[in-house]
């Protein structure tokens, strides 16, 4: 697992690399957009300038995320990842929804539109390549430091690429069949695409921010953990939930109620380590030890094996 300062670099850096590739792709856009008289492409420019905030934020971010715990947030800032995924979300989603209106005005826009120039092919082409690049470097990075954040805008960019291959698809429409109205057609279709897309990763970041684990096989390499540990047993009341890209985990077992407390706090440590042994990318473990015959069946938080 990466220490957070090492996370942060690597954060700051490719958040660094979007910002600069976005800025550069999006200028081009929107500036050839204008001058060839594509709404599509000016649409996706609008996409790439989102795509500069979204950097900004994720850099902003990544310096919060490193601040040590205090007595407010004794768990750190980690979580910090999971309310920039949010705002990313709502971020993407203006875009789109502007973009919808701005498509639709045109679309039934009693003004006849104007052919976009050949110039916007060639804008769009080079918006793929770039694209295709930064959306396979995010997604790389995001694998390497398990960040959620990063994962969110590596599928932004990835969409994007599908955005600018629509695009081209619709300008070669255009000026095959000569209606300049496939353009803005393109353009609605794009938007709504974006709009599904920022929905998508709404969703997505709301498990982190409820407490919920994306990946609920991590219950079972609990349980699995467990068996391996002699003298304990019936593992129960077990909660997990995501800090950033940590795992915080809280479990009650049962052991012989006759055993000293030193014995007790042995066979803690031992599942501590066994679930360490188990998964990566742990945060904390708080294992209670009760006596056997003693667990509520009742109790409300957590899960048993039999939990579904």
């Amino acid at each position: 697992m990466k220490n957070s300062g090492q996370r942060e670099k690597t954060l700051v850096k490719v958040s660094w690399v979007s910002t600069i590739g976005n800025g550069i792709l999006s200028a081009a856009k929107i500036a050839v957009g204008g001058i060839s008289g594509s709404l599509a492409v000016i649409g996706d420019g609008i996409d790439s300038a989102t795509d500069v905030i979204i950097s900004i934020v994720m850099i902003i971010t990544a310096k919060i995320m490193n601040r040590p715990p205090n007595r407010k947030y004794v768990y750190g800032y980690e979580k910090a990842e999971g309310i920039a995924t949010k705002i990313l979300s709502l971020v993407i989603f203006y875009a789109g929804a502007q973009m919808l209106i701005s498509s639709a005005k045109r679309i039934f826009s009693p003004e006849s539109s104007e052919m976009p120039e050949m110039l916007a092919i060639y804008v769009t082409l080079f918006s793929i390549i770039g694209k295709l690049i930064l959306a396979l470097y995010q997604y790389k990075q995001s694998k390497k430091i398990n960040s959620s954040m990063l994962r969110a805008n590596a599928v932004n960019m990835r969409n994007d690429v599908i955005i600018s291959v629509g695009v081209l698809v619709g300008l070669l429409f255009t000026f095959i069949f000569k209606l300049p109205i496939l353009d803005s057609i393109t353009g609605l279709i794009i938007s709504v695409f974006i709009i599904k897309s920022a929905f998508n990763i709404f969703m997505d970041s709301n498990v982190e921010l409820m407490d919920g684990v994306k990946d609920e096989t991590v219950y079972d390499k609990i349980f699995e953990a467990i068996d391996k540990v002699p003298g304990a047993s019936n593992p129960h009341r077990v909660r997990s939930h995501q800090i950033g890209n940590l795992y915080m985990i809280v479990l009650d077992i049962e052991a012989d109620g006759n055993i000293t407390l030193n014995e007790a706090h042995s066979i803690a440590e031992s599942a501590e380590k066994s679930i360490r042994e188990s998964i990566e990318n742990i945060y904390d473990i708080v294992v209670h030890v009760e006596p056997k015959g003693t667990h509520l069946p009742e109790e409300r938080f957590g899960i048993t094996r039999e939990t579904k």
